[in-house]
């Protein structure tokens, strides 16, 4: 079998609130809404394998189309080959970062899907067999309301955050949903928790037991993070924002991290969550892909992942989503009593309606996010657009910790 045509399809999933129209948000506003970027691998025998690419669509579509001449002919049954090819080919560009990753991720999950179609068996069993049939998942909650509605709908565990009043948030969700639902919270920015504002909010938080801390400081600031963890009893959470083996080893091997969360689209592929799980089962650390902003696509490939590692943890799965996440996929997995059940279909078992596709050009990407009047910055701040920033009127705005 070889490789004979790449193709890519990039779409909006839904169209920001007060835009104008050609996609971009009024100035004030924020983009609620992202690119997803899917990528079909396409072969002389007929079958072809679907995959999605995430961290910066717009651009890593280009990033596609770069590559897309090394693999043409290629047998794609060869997928370490051909991820090491792709590596080598663009290591002269620099570090490879979320474009080059993002790329060969969707090309990866392609020739995975490609090979359990081939073989007639799903990609959970290419990557060792079946650990559970079904993947416990997490939805997300910015109020009490929404927090009971998941819980009505079967569902245990819920994460909420932000870094306005985070501590004041939980307290009422666990009030109102007592304590069989697990919680976590998301503290990323912008703007980013100063070091020792994280390690305040994070040690109020401990009375609430949570699931895990995620992202308290900025992810480039390794040491922060180490320090966090020194000083927060709770399970700390991040990696979402790395891509491949190397950006998330450090974090790994110093155990600075309870819970490691690469993102499906990004990382680099099913090949490397596969080592990125391996690595981590080492360090007795818990696997939670990110998937809170990917297309439905990457979100199978982490239940294929999810199902086949004994670390696997939780699936994040955004249950109140754009409509089209619903018509694009055939099919859509649906949530069940706060689980989804693992595919058993060849390969991903999953494609994509490419009519949905066209019928949602992408606009644009990139915006500032947040508004004014949503408290993340402090006030009067919000023009300087700061990437970390210490809380003000710490007296009332802290009162808890």
């Amino acid at each position: 079998m070889k490789i004979t045509e790449v193709k890519t399809f990039l779409m909006m999933a839904g169209a920001p609130p007060d835009s104008d129209g050609d996609g971009t948000p009024r100035a004030g506003h924020s983009w609620t809404t992202r690119n997803w970027l899917f990528v079909k691998v396409y072969t002389d025998e007929g079958i072809t394998g679907i995959g999605e690419c995430s961290g910066w669509p717009r651009v890593i579509e280009t990033a596609v189309k770069d590559i897309t001449p090394l693999l043409i002919g290629e047998d794609p049954a060869d997928i370490e080959r051909i991820w090491q090819k792709l590596l080598v080919s663009t290591m002269g560009n620099g570090m490879t970062g979320v474009v080059g990753s993002g790329a060969m991720n969707g090309v990866d999950m392609a020739l995975w899907d490609i090979k359990g179609k081939a073989l007639n068996t799903p990609v959970w069993n290419l990557l060792g067999g079946k650990m559970r049939d079904k993947i416990r998942m997490y939805g997300h909650a910015k109020s009490p309301e929404q927090a009971l509605k998941l819980k009505e709908m079967g569902i245990t565990a819920v994460k909420t955050g932000g870094v306005v009043n985070p501590v004041d948030q939980v307290e009422e969700i666990r009030k109102a949903v007592g304590d069989e639902m697990d919680i976590m919270v998301d503290a990323h920015g912008p703007p980013w928790f100063t070091t020792k504002d994280a390690i305040m909010v994070g040690k109020a938080l401990e009375q609430f037991n949570l699931l895990f801390y995620e992202d308290p400081v900025a992810p480039e600031n390794i040491e922060a993070l180490a320090r966090v963890q020194d000083n927060v009893d709770i399970p700390i959470a991040a990696g979402e924002r790395h891509s491949h083996i190397w950006g998330v080893k450090e974090i790994i091997e110093r155990e600075i991290v309870d819970v490691i969360q690469p993102d499906t689209g990004r990382i680099g592929g099913i090949s490397q969550m596969k080592k990125l799980a391996a690595l981590a089962e080492a360090h007795g650390i818990m696997v939670a892909p990110h998937s809170g902003s990917l297309g439905p696509i990457a979100e199978y490939a982490a239940i294929h992942v999810l199902a086949a590692i004994p670390n696997g943890l939780i699936l994040e799965r955004v249950e109140f989503d754009v409509p089209v996440r619903y018509e694009l996929v055939l099919p859509h997995i649906p949530t069940v009593d706060g689980y989804v059940q693992v595919p058993d279909r060849p390969g991903l078992g999953v494609d994509i309606d490419e009519d949905v596709v066209a019928a949602h050009p992408s606009h644009g990407n990139t915006t500032l996010p947040g508004t004014p009047e949503d408290g993340a910055y402090e006030a009067g701040t919000f023009d300087e657009h700061l990437y970390i920033q210490q809380r003000f009127r710490r007296q009332r705005t802290m009162r808890k910790i």
